[in-house]
């Protein structure tokens, strides 16, 4: 039996429906969610479903019972996941998983002077709290989703260009449909005991050549600015912006400044079978219909 926690994400959902694609039987996957009521795709798909919650370790010992390999997809809440993914690790090595799989990310710095430590203290926390478990492990270091870019660029983005104070800096961002068809793989092959893959794409591209792409998928010149880092959070003030949305793009911008996403190395390719999805051929599929 193979459990995939947070379920109804985004992750967990694709990394489901590729476990399905591969032939695996939907009573063989299990689905952890916390509530069952607004989860009716996964119902439809007929895979078990288990109802716990990381905060409630009682629930996650009712839910690993009879799984083989738990797939620890990172929870969400990032002043409580520390503690939520201890729950879960204990949980699993009480109810007899034989084999845990944990969606961790890629860094370079793990020190407190990351700009991005707010979100990388609990990954490291759990990352060494599952090698000490004594259970079978296998870690994903996932790069920053290209899926997130959009964000970090605003609804006019076609209009106003890619304004971020990110600087020249290279990062090897990937898709988040392709990191869940690797985790996919991994899960129902052999020879990943104990392993950490890095999943970064095989390309590493800097803002402003994301930038040059756009300016030709959409016919028109698409500008990137890297203001300091002042005026970044001036201007998305004056704009209306809520300021822990303003802090937390400015850490990661600052963070693939530092170069904390770019990638000499990578196991997704190898995962994945095929070269992974360019950040060029997602923007383009992003952008072409506006």
């Amino acid at each position: 039996m193979i459990l995939v926690t947070g379920a109804s994400g985004n992750y967990g959902k694709a990394t489901i429906d590729f476990l399905l694609k591969k032939g695996i039987p939907a009573n063989s996957i299990s689905g952890l969610v916390r509530n069952e009521e607004k989860v009716e795709d996964l119902k439809a798909k007929e895979i078990n479903l288990r109802i716990g919650d990381y905060d409630n370790y009682d629930t996650l010992i009712e839910a690993f019972k009879g799984v083989e390999k738990l797939l620890l997809i990172s929870g969400s809440d990032v002043v409580n996941r520390g503690q939520q993914h201890k729950n879960v690790v204990n949980a699993a090595k009480a109810a007899g998983v034989k084999h845990i799989l944990y969606t961790s990310f890629e860094r370079k710095n793990d020190t407190e002077t990351s700009p991005i430590y707010f979100l990388a203290k609990s990954h490291i926390e759990t990352e060494e709290f599952i090698k000490e478990s004594g259970l079978t492990y296998t870690i994903f270091r996932n790069n920053l989703y290209l899926d997130v870019l959009p964000m970090f660029f605003g609804e006019k983005v076609l209009t106003t260009g890619i304004f971020l104070p990110a600087g020249d800096a290279k990062s090897a961002y990937a898709l988040r449909s392709d990191m869940s068809e690797a985790t996919a793989n991994v899960l129902t092959s052999t020879g990943h005991d104990n392993k950490v893959y890095s999943l970064n794409n095989t390309e590493n591209v800097s803002l402003q050549e994301i930038a040059q792409d756009l300016s030709e998928i959409v016919g028109k010149e698409i500008n990137y600015v890297s203001p300091s880092k002042d005026v970044y959070t001036e201007t998305l003030t004056k704009a209306g912006v809520p300021a822990q949305y303003i802090g937390m793009f400015s850490n990661f911008a600052e963070a693939i400044k530092q170069g904390e996403f770019s990638a000499e190395k990578t196991d997704l390719e190898n995962l994945l079978g095929r070269k992974p999805t360019s950040a060029k051929a997602f923007l383009k599929e992003v952008y072409t219909s506006k």
